[in-house]
């Protein structure tokens, strides 16, 4: 595997959600058209607690997806403890395992920041290893 680039679309808080997620989708939309994916991986959505942030990130994530999905129909799924137990070997592994594990498979030199980012390249280390068995995690 070999990292071509990462980083993060960012919006600014208090800014409006419609600005928010327009934004979101723009950025997909020129991450796909710069790297041009055969396939687009996502990290499911878990929320214990928090209604109102599930809400806004279950938003945001629609945003990406529409914007993915206007470039490829190959897009995937995978839950956080899949990711974990794929990147680490445990799929209760904490985040910094998980950071660790990211540097070393791709012989980074540093641990990609910000956190989002090295959660987004563990979610496609995930996709990578998944090999023959991925039409499994495919969204539907």
């Amino acid at each position: 595997m070999k990292l071509l680039g990462y980083g993060c679309v960012e919006t600014r808080a208090g800014t409006p959600m419609q600005h928010r997620l327009r934004t979101l989708l723009m950025g997909v939309r020129d991450l796909v058209n710069i790297y041009h994916p055969d396939d687009v991986a996502f990290e499911e959505l878990f929320f214990a607690r928090n209604v109102t942030t599930a809400l806004m990130v279950g938003a945001a994530r629609g945003a990406a997806i529409i914007a993915a999905t206007e470039y490829t129909e190959n897009l995937y799924e995978y839950t956080p403890m899949q990711i974990k137990q794929a990147v680490t070997g445990y799929g209760k592994a904490d985040k910094k395992q998980v950071q660790q594990m990211v540097k070393l498979l791709l012989n980074l030199n540093e641990i990609p920041k910000p956190d989002d980012a090295a959660d987004a390249i563990a979610c496609a280390i995930t996709h990578a290893q998944a090999g023959a068995a991925r039409e499994q995690f495919r969204m539907k």
